[in-house]
């Protein structure tokens, strides 16, 4: 049984920074987009839409294999918000409503797999954008409305963490002060923690013995 947690961001927030603490064999990284990472690392993140293109392959199936055959306990997906994106644009000629529902079941078959089907002690990072919503709450940013109103994606992960920047430093916010979704354990985080995915990761796994 695996354990997803959801890290959410605006670009250029510290998403992918967060991971600059992990040594090689420590993480796996699947970068759906492909992006060179943004601080100077020997980790080699998996191109997950090339890959997917030279194979001819669903980026889903291949991105569950991917999982399946992993050899780290700690797996970060960046950016999760793009699988939804680019399944939005190839689906982007077909009309009616469907295609937002296979969107959505496609994006939620993806975590029970990452539940139901990976390895005990496994912790997969869903690296993701956010939006803010008419009443001015910071939540997961997805396709349609099937997943925002119908799902409710942040109810199915433990611990959402927003990964936030001033002008000075990088940080997480650990629980919600009424204007997020972000959520985490009771004194598993203080409020406010350094964007070190390696830290969160360590955390996590010490709270739940993994």
């Amino acid at each position: 049984m695996g354990l997803p947690v959801l890290i959410l961001g605006e670009s250029g927030s510290g998403k992918t920074t967060s991971l600059r603490n992990f040594k090689p064999g420590e993480v796996g990284i699947i970068s759906v987009v492909g992006k060179p990472l943004p601080f100077r690392s020997e980790l080699k993140p998996y191109k997950l839409n090339a890959e997917a293109k030279k194979k001819s392959v669903d980026r889903y199936s291949l991105l569950k294999s991917v999982l399946k055959k992993a050899k780290t306990k700690t797996i970060v997906i960046d950016d999760t918000q793009y699988l939804l994106s680019f399944d939005s644009f190839d689906k982007a000629k077909i009309k009616g409503f469907d295609k937002f529902i296979d969107i959505a079941v496609s994006f939620k078959e993806l975590l029970d797999f990452v539940i139901d089907d990976l390895p005990d002690e496994t912790t997969v990072y869903f690296l993701h954008h956010i939006e803010i919503t008419d009443q001015g709450k910071t939540k997961i940013k997805t396709i349609g409305k099937m997943l925002e109103q119908q799902l409710s994606t942040e109810g199915l992960f433990t611990i959402v963490l927003l990964c936030e920047a001033s002008k000075s430093e990088h940080f997480f916010i650990t629980q919600s002060d009424g204007t997020s979704t972000c959520k985490s354990p009771i004194d598993m985080f203080d409020y406010k923690i350094d964007n070190d995915l390696k830290f969160v990761d360590a955390t996590i796994r010490e709270y739940y013995g993994l």
